[in-house]
This record gives structure tokens, C-alpha cells and sequence, in this order.
């Protein structure tokens, strides 16, 4: 029940009052939320105060509306940490999901100017593009493309590709990782991301570089990924510098 006396704005309590809902499981992604009118006559409150109580939720991404069918909670996001190299299959198992890939292409080609630089090759030399929808229990959540030289992996086929790439390359190549540096940023998606991500043009995206390096310090992988932005969020533990 809200507190009319209490100092606390009437909507905000609305607004815990539905995080409560939804953090005991009285309310589950996906499900509906009831009515502004419901929410009004329960609390005997106005509908423009749980108006404003569930837009700021929508703001927020913990509930999204649906044009002509109501609002709804919204899916529990993906939490990636910042710290640790791992891969995507290991951070899916580690959630006790299903990782998946399906591939759209991999061809062996001629590096760009990007890819020369990136690697240090020789314009004669050769790289892996692979490109890939990252799925976790059979839901897609990444749109992959990678570019890894060919001589670091002869042998890389398709068939490796549905594993643990990193975890391949350590137990049966023999190479050793060693640390990564990425970069990530907002973005919309565009149409290529749409289609395979089931997604709408334009909805808001994580755009995320990986740069992956071997032990001793040479380039390994070079990963371009947009992340479904409903879905994924990245968290950081930050020092005091001192």
C-alpha cells in the first residue's frame, strides 16, 4: 500500500512497489503489467501518478510497452563483467546456459589495409572472417564478426566453430592467451543487425572491439559484436585512485 502521509512522492512508491513485484516474482519477464486504471483504483491514487511511476520504469528498461497491447517487464539483462578474458561460450555455461553459434560465413580472404596494420602480415598472407550469431539458449544475443590469420590456425574449419574457439586454440593448438583490450559504445541497429538479431531498425545496440593477444603479446583475433542492448549490460569494479 502507499503512504499518502509519507515524504516519499506517491509515484515513487509505485515504483518500488512494482520492483518489489518483480524482485519476489510476482511479476516475471514477459509478463503484463495490470492497468494504469487497476494500478489506480487499487491505491486510490490518479492515473496520472502511476503514469509517471511507469514511464520512469520504461525509462529505465525495467518495463517496456508494447504499441496497443499493454506494458511489460522487461527480459532480466545479461550481466558481463569487465574483468577476465573468457569466451562467450564459457560466460554463457557460466550462467548455466546453453551457448550457441550460428554461422553465416567464413571464408579465408585477403586482409584489408586495417587487418595488415592490425597483425602485422604481409599483403600475400591470409585471415579467417567469420561471422556469427551468438546465441544463449537458443536466443540470439550477439551478431559476431572475427578476423583471425590464417597461419595462427591452419587448420580451423567449420566444424571447430561451434565449440569454444579460445578453448580449442589452448587445448589442442597449443596457444597460449593472454590479455584483450575493448572498446564499447552505444549504437543503433542497423538493418544487417536487425534481421539477424530479431531486433527493430534503429533500437539501441552495444557496438563492442575486442582485440585478443597471445601470452607473449602478439595479436590473435580481432572481434567487431553488436550486443542486443534489451539484453547485455557491462559491469565494472572501479579503485580510488590514489
Amino acid at each position: 500500500m502507499v503512504n499518502k502521509q509519507s515524504p516519499l512522492p506517491l509515484y515513487y512508491q509505485i515504483e518500488e512497489h512494482i520492483k518489489g513485484l518483480i524482485d519476489s516474482g510476482g511479476l516475471k519477464p514477459g509478463d503484463v503489467l495490470p492497468s494504469e486504471r487497476e494500478f489506480a483504483e487499487s491505491f486510490n491514487i490518479s492515473r496520472m501518478t502511476v503514469r509517471q511511476a511507469i514511464t520512469n520504469l520504461v525509462n529505465k528498461n525495467i518495463l517496456y510497452r508494447k504499441k496497443g497491447s499493454g506494458t511489460y517487464v522487461s527480459p532480466h539483462k545479461f550481466e558481463q563483467s569487465l574483468h577476465g578474458l573468457t569466451s562467450f561460450s564459457e560466460d554463457m555455461r557460466k550462467r548455466g546456459l546453453e551457448p550457441g553459434n550460428k554461422l553465416i560465413h567464413f571464408e579465408l580472404s585477403s586482409p584489408t589495409e586495417e587487418l595488415i596494420d592490425h597483425f602485422s602480415l604481409q599483403e600475400e598472407d591470409l585471415v579467417y572472417k567469420i561471422k556469427r550469431i551468438r546465441l544463449a539458449n537458443g536466443e540470439p544475443m550477439a551478431l559476431e564478426t572475427s578476423y583471425i590469420p590464417v597461419k595462427l590456425i591452419p587448420g580451423l574449419s567449420q566444424e571447430i566453430l561451434t565449440r569454444s574457439l579460445y578453448q580449442y586454440v589452448e587445448e589442442h593448438v597449443g596457444i597460449k592467451l593472454g590479455h584483450a583490450a575493448q572498446s564499447i559504445e552505444a549504437s543503433a541497429a542497423t538493418e544487417d543487425d536487425a534481421r539477424h538479431l530479431q531486433l527493430e531498425l534503429g533500437e539501441p545496440v552495444l557496438f563492442i572491439q575486442r582485440d585478443t593477444f597471445l601470452d607473449d603479446g602478439a595479436p590473435f583475433e580481432l572481434v567487431k559484436s553488436t550486443y542486443r542492448g534489451d539484453k547485455y549490460k557491462y559491469k565494472m569494479n572501479i579503485d580510488r585512485l590514489r
